[in-house]
């Protein structure tokens, strides 16, 4: 029974309210930005003829997976099993979990989950190839697996030198459900190298790792049906190689500080911000000021968060409060102001938030649209 004397934690706002009745924090969505953002990557790859599948764990949000697959996404990545639990119940259809599952309990639940969405699992041993088909039966699901090679990460995969007995091990186990989807490709050290250059010389190495393990397939009469990976940082490269057939990139859709600090790829489609933390002054001092959106609203493992459309310097306040330092000529907000924050790292941002508030018509005279839940929230495992 609900103890009517304990409050019940509600969103920031409701539908229609305009953007200043906003309780602070809130994580914030442009929707219209977003929405462009949206269109322009599905643009890419359509005119390229690649498959996109956005990675969901930037929004873990069912409803903003479904706007992706309706502008001609083929379904979603996420790298957690809760997260594909949570966007398969909000009704996405299309999931792979590029990561490696290895525990039998979550492999239990995987084998569950293959029974009620299309689904795609990355490997990279044959220890996780054995402990798949095993948790598939005795009425086995089929599954796509994508062996994870590894191209400069140093993280998961395997050397693409191993990708043919990998490979052999997945055909063998057909009857068990288990069916060849490719190779799984991915560099993510490569998407915060500041310059395109650098960029562009690490996907070419990449490029080369994928074209030896494609080559080892060759030689052992195994096709392989697609190359998958890329992020929002790199994707112009895998995309002009001529070897990836489909694109990873997910922090496109609200393109965060991090990724903007970016020098732009010659032909890359121009993102714009459209996730902000509203935070609001607090206090006062004589050189500074303070908000309420410190730490635990915003992640800073890439960084603090910058300010947007004002030319105020943000510094780290604690897991509370942020402090604001104008520059030369601007002057502090007044107590109570809205300042604006453009997060670091969207990723770990959003898995702070119960909700998204979604505003169309801008920050600054917009009115709330919708208010989405973030289903996967906390989904780490």
């Amino acid at each position: 029974m609900r103890d009517e004397g304990i409050p019940v934690i509600e969103p920031a706002a409701r539908v229609g309210d305009p953007v200043e009745a906003i309780d602070t924090p809130a994580l914030v969505i442009d929707a219209d930005a977003m929405e462009r953002n949206i269109a322009a990557m599905a643009g890419f790859a359509r005119e390229r003829g690649l498959k996109l599948r956005p990675h969901a764990k930037t929004h873990k949000c069912a409803a903003l997976a479904r706007l992706q697959i309706e502008a001609g996404a083929v379904g979603v990545c996420v790298q957690k099993l809760g997260e594909a639990q949570a966007l398969a119940a909000g009704g996405v259809r299309d999931i792979y979990v590029s990561n490696e599952v290895i525990a039998p309990q979550k492999l239990a639940r995987l084998a569950m989950l293959a029974h009620q969405v299309k689904l795609a699992l990355a490997v990279d041993s044959l220890q996780g190839i054995e402990q798949l088909a095993l948790a598939l039966q005795p009425s086995p699901a089929s599954i796509d697996v994508f062996i994870e090679i590894d191209v400069g990460q140093g993280r998961c995969g395997a050397a693409p030198g191993q990708v043919a007995q990998l490979a052999r091990a997945v055909q063998a186990r057909a009857g068990a459900g288990l069916r060849l989807g490719g190779l799984q490709a991915y560099h993510g050290g490569a998407q915060h190298l500041r310059t395109a250059a650098e960029r562009q010389a690490a996907i070419a190495q990449a490029a080369e790792s994928v074209r030896t393990a494609l080559a080892t397939l060759r030689a052992a009469g195994i096709e392989c049906p697609l190359v998958t990976g890329a992020g929002s940082g790199s994707f112009v490269f895998e995309a002009a190689s001529g070897l990836w057939g489909e694109l990873q990139a997910g922090s496109y859709l609200f393109m965060d500080r991090d990724y903007a600090d970016n020098e732009p790829a010659p032909g890359a489609p121009r993102f714009e911000h459209a996730l902000f933390v509203k935070s609001s002054v607090i206090s006062r001092g004589a050189s500074h000021a303070v908000v309420d959106a410190g730490h635990k609203s915003h992640a800073v493992d890439s960084g603090l968060p910058r300010v947007w459309g004002a030319a105020l310097d943000f510094t780290n306040g604690g897991d509370e409060h942020g402090i604001v330092r104008g520059r030369p000529g601007e002057p502090l907000p007044d107590l109570g102001a809205t300042v604006w924050l453009v997060p670091g790292h969207c990723d770990p941002t959003v898995n702070l938030h119960d909700h998204y508030v979604l505003v169309r018509g801008g920050l600054a005279a917009g009115r709330v649209a919708s208010i989405l839940p973030i289903d996967a929230r906390g989904a780490i495992r």
